[in-house]
């Protein structure tokens, strides 16, 4: 959906490397992505139940790209910015090819609901259902959940001369009610669904429908606003409701902070949050049947334009369907799968392993969801524990809301270790989250610091020091993902358990320069953002070009979630025209052009999108045979490599280089089932088996295989 122009004709050369038809445009290139979820979701080859996850997750990127992708294209055109990007295009020209890319996503995906999911559904007996569906006894158990859930918390709002018209917070279900009194005037009213209950309700199981003792023999699922509307005469008694209209809307929701102003950081990011609720309208999402005079009511109140308002048929908020995924319907769900740990980390005879000792043996690599997360916390746990650990030192940015990690630091300071933890505040859509998690580890003793001036802390990183006879050891994890022991079984990622001697002096300058002052830049091994990864990641791909000019064969292989960075994409290219092979995991956002003749056609750009999120980041240097891998949380985009602190980690056992590259990257090179690969022309293309072929799905592949290194 991404349109670019093609780069050469037959009679032109190459075009220069600052040419904008060699750069696709940002935001455009993540709305690609969203066609790409959107295609698991029509792909019956999913079954059912996750092809309306996939749905969801349409809804809920499309809800956050909203919120701050269209919001910060806004800001520019409202500010007069002119400049074009890379792509050449200005702010307001990439502004008007977003909103029509967005409506046409949107149609499409409720057309998928509609036509494609909901008669599926129903065929295996999960019933998506509007009110008038449903049978006598189910709105009979309805109206008394409603009057027992529902109607409590409901807060009709009335709009008239002294009563002006209401706030409409971000990403709320609203109805926009019209009212007639005895006299016959009409009035104007809104009604806000509430967020706190389920947004669909499983009427088929609500007490008078379900016979007690026997599961009801199908599930059937309205959504909550049609109960409020179906109700809405108790809310307005004496008065015929003459018409109702529901409406969704979502504002700007990106945290602007000044930070070098902020007496204190922690209060400025909770009012930043509070102010999310108020920020400008970036879209109205209304139903078709809605009044055209209804509509100007909205967008007039709203300071909204007409080119915020998108028109549906079918539910407003597909996020909300996440609620039906929750459906007690395996048959219609991927099989469970059971996460399991290393050899080296598997308990014998029902004694728990020496982790400390493992370590100190041999590197351990960690390939989540398919290995389990349950070593990183017990990492943490045989630390606080263990009377010769003496310090522990560790970065958190997304931890989720139970949080084993945080739990297993509170423990380490209760039994007296020194416990730093750097949270990061400004994680978005986690701050709050986090200043929780900050309050409680203060409250606990734990040494909190929030973080580096106008740079936000992405990396994921542990250090554990322990004291072993004369001497101090350090044991460290590094990490691609979070310390979330939810989304480690949802995202894939990458983690690695060290003792090297380099790596832990590394890890302590690493901490100093977050928690003191440090103006480091020689780190031994690692790379780190904004100090060194630049220029060391630069160099690395310029040796490879060296290699290639000197007649040696050459190849990257780089998996990222996002490729942006112009300095990045315009090295690559310069490595494609020396010869070099790059072969491009990009799971989100690419700004590279691939297979330009001149320019790019040594390049293969594949995107995946299957059962995980992909979100493990590594970089493969073939190096002349002395193949080198780095592992870490930086994606190839400005704001990784300027503005965060962000870690790249090299992995130094061969015998695990040797499995990143034909193991892991070799399978997501191969897969011919969840992979598309990117055209010049800038659309996406599935990759499919050729004769003869075994289909090869990577993710597949890793939950029947338990990567092992090989011995000696």
């Amino acid at each position: 959906m991404n349109d670019v122009a093609p780069a050469t004709s037959p009679s032109a050369g190459p075009p220069a490397l600052d040419d904008p038809r060699l750069y696709a445009n940002r935001e455009l290139s993540l709305l690609d992505f969203q066609w790409r979820v959107l295609d698991e979701a029509r792909d019956p080859a999913n079954p059912l139940l996750e092809r309306v996850k996939f749905l969801s997750i349409v809804g809920s990127n499309l809800d956050e790209f909203f919120m701050i992708r269209v919001a910060g294209l806004m800001q520019q055109v409202e500010a007069g910015v002119l400049d074009p990007g890379p792509d050449g295009r200005t702010p307001a020209v990439a502004l008007a090819d977003v909103r029509r890319g967005c409506a046409t996503l949107m149609h499409d995906a409720r057309a998928t609901f509609l036509h494609e999911l909901v008669p599926a559904l129903a065929a295996a007996g999960v019933d998506l259902l509007d009110w008038e569906a449903l049978e006598s006894v189910e709105r009979a158990a309805a109206k008394a959940y409603f009057d027992e859930k529902v109607f409590p918390v409901l807060t009709p709002l009335a709009v008239d001369p002294s009563r002006p018209f209401p706030h409409i917070s971000n990403l709320t279900m609203n109805l926009a009610v019209t009212v007639r009194d005895a006299e016959g005037g009409e009035h104007f009213a809104r009604v806000k669904v509430p967020g706190t209950l389920p947004q669909w309700v499983l009427v088929s199981h609500l007490p008078g429908v379900a016979e007690p003792g026997s599961p009801p023999r199908r599930h059937r699922w309205v959504p909550l606003e049609q109960i409020v509307v179906a109700n809405l005469g108790d809310l307005f008694p004496g008065l015929d409701v003459v018409e109702v209209h529901p409406f969704r809307v979502t504002r700007n929701a990106d945290v602007i902070l000044q930070e070098l102003e902020a007496g204190d950081l922690l209060e400025q990011i909770e009012e930043g949050v509070r102010q999310r609720q108020f920020g400008f309208v970036t879209r109205v999402v209304v139903e078709a049947g809605m009044p055209a005079g209804t509509r100007e009511l909205l967008l007039s109140n709203l300071e909204a334009d007409r080119e915020d308002l998108y028109v549906v048929e079918g539910p407003l908020a597909l996020s909300h369907l996440m609620v039906v995924y929750g459906t007690d319907r395996h048959d219609l769900k991927e099989a469970p799968f059971l996460a399991t740990v290393p050899a080296a980390l598997e308990a014998k005879a029902d004694k728990k392993p020496d982790l400390f000792a493992a370590i100190r043996r041999e590197d351990l690599l960690l390939h989540h969801p398919f290995d389990s997360f349950t070593p990183v916390v017990d990492f943490l746990r045989q630390a606080a524990a263990d009377p010769d650990v003496l310090a522990i030192k560790m970065t958190l940015y997304r931890v989720g809301r139970n949080a084993p990690v945080v739990q297993a630091l509170m423990e380490a300071r209760e039994e007296g270790k020194q416990v730093t933890v750097l949270v990061e505040l400004k994680a978005r859509f986690d701050e709050e989250r986090n200043i929780e998690w900050a309050r409680a580890l203060e409250n606990e003793g734990v040494h909190v610091v929030y973080g580096l001036l106008g740079l936000k802390t992405h990396s994921k990183i542990a250090l554990v020091v322990r004291r072993e006879g004369e001497r101090l050891r350090r044991y460290v994890h590094l990490s691609t993902g979070n310390y979330n022991a939810v989304t480690a079984q949802l995202y894939t990622d990458l983690g690695l358990l060290t003792c090297n001697e380099e790596i832990g002096a590394d890890a302590t300058d690493l901490f100093n320069f977050l928690t003191g002052y440090s103006a480091k830049r020689d780190y031994r091994r690692l790379l780190v953002a904004p100090v060194n990864l630049r220029e060391r990641l630069e160099s690395l791909i310029e040796r490879e070009i060296a290699h290639a000019r000197a007649g040696e064969p050459a190849h990257l292989i780089f998996k990222m979630n996002s490729l942006v960075d112009r300095r990045m994409i315009r090295l690559l290219y310069e490595a494609s025209q020396a010869g070099v092979r790059a072969d491009l995991i990009c799971r989100g956002i690419c700004g590279l052009v691939p297979g330009v003749p001149g320019v790019s056609e040594n390049i293969r750009v594949t995107s995946i999108v299957g059962r995980f999120l992909e979100h493990s980041r590594v970089y493969y240097f073939r190096n002349a045979g002395d193949e080198q891998i780095w592992l870490g949380s930086a994606d190839l985009m400005p704001r990784n490599i300027n503005n965060r602190v962000e870690v790249l980690f090299p992995v130094l056992d061969p015998r695990l280089v040797e499995l990143l590259r034909f193991e892991v990257l070799g399978a997501y090179l191969a897969d011919n089932v969840k992979a598309r690969f990117l055209r010049p022309d800038g659309t996406w293309e599935r990759v499919r088996a050729g004769d003869g072929e075994s289909p090869v799905s990577a993710q597949g592949w890793f939950l029947k295989r338990r990567l092992q290194p090989r011995q000696g």
